[in-house]
């Protein structure tokens, strides 16, 4: 009974689909440039908004608060998602695209069978970055706190207003690119109804369960491309590169001076991730024919 909302763009001619999985606090409007994109390289376009942001239904009664009971339900909205591409009959062969957490969402439904031929991230939250000191504490906290029924309080050091109205351009965890935080800015304050703020303390036991349920299962056995930017301090880069290390068939780009959101970069690193993403697409499609 929870209500989900996707987004599809369909190019005139098409090499396929790509499932966008974005990340937490994010909305299919925000990757309106990325489908633009992805559109002019002859891919057809299918975007989430998960449960509890975005128009989706929220779980909470403070709509502010970025919320989830059982980190494995975002599977249900990934299944009603392909329930949607089916009965639209979006172009195959099918890709995935997975940002943040939703690359922890992503890397799950690979793992369990998504219908896709290749899989590719971007600073995917395989692991959440604390440092050595706070990483205990981090559990402490976010395991104590639902269990005293202060599971709806947000972490420490994150607020209620969604992070690019919260903080500057100068100094932001997400780009480098002064026109692409604007626009997210733009968004924000124009349709205040899609954003969120930090997450619950219920959330963070969820995500941090979740990372650590996924360190224990092998990667699927499916081409694989992750973008990781240089300055990332969002996600665990050591649990990124130590999954891409094992990945059979995966491949890593670690792009010097990107922060965490490599497809809301500069120019020139957009432009380079997506002629990447399109001969990666390309490549795997080649070599599912051959085979």
């Amino acid at each position: 009974d929870v209500r989900i909302r996707v987004g599809h763009w369909l190019p005139q001619t098409s090499n396929g689909t790509v499932l966008l999985f974005p990340g937490r606090t994010e909305f299919i409007e925000k990757y309106s440039e990325t489908a633009g994109a992805l559109a002019a390289r002859g891919y057809a376009t299918l975007a989430i908004d998960w449960r509890g942001q975005g128009l989706a239904d929220r779980l909470h009664e403070n709509r502010e608060l970025g919320h989830i009971g059982h980190f494995p339900d975002y599977q249900k909205d990934v299944a009603a998602a392909l329930r949607i591409a089916r009965a639209l009959e979006l172009p195959r062969p099918w890709h995935l695209l997975a940002h943040s957490m939703g690359g922890a969402i992503g890397l799950r439904a690979a793992i369990e069978g998504l219908p896709v031929q290749s899989c590719a991230y971007s600073g995917p939250m395989w692991g959440i970055y604390m440092s050595p000191i706070m990483r205990p504490i981090g559990w402490a906290i976010a395991c104590a706190g639902p269990a005293i029924g202060l599971g709806a309080m947000l972490p420490p050091s994150t607020k209620s207003t969604t992070y690019v109205l919260a903080e500057p351009f100068e100094g932001n965890t997400l780009t480098t690119d002064p026109a692409m935080y604007k626009m997210m800015q733009d968004q924000a304050k124009a349709h205040p109804e899609l954003v969120i703020g930090g997450p619950s303390l219920i959330w963070l036991r969820e995500a941090l369960t979740e990372c650590k349920h996924l360190v224990e299962r092998p990667s699927p056995d499916m081409p694989c491309l992750c973008f990781l930017g240089g300055d990332e301090a969002i996600v665990d880069t050591q649990r990124v590169h130590e999954r891409m290390e094992s990945w059979p068939r995966g491949q890593l780009d670690v792009i010097d001076g990107a922060r965490h959101e490599v497809l809301m970069e500069a120019p020139a690193i957009r432009n380079h991730v997506m002629d990447r993403l399109a001969a990666f697409y390309s490549g795997a499609r080649d070599l599912s024919r051959s085979a």
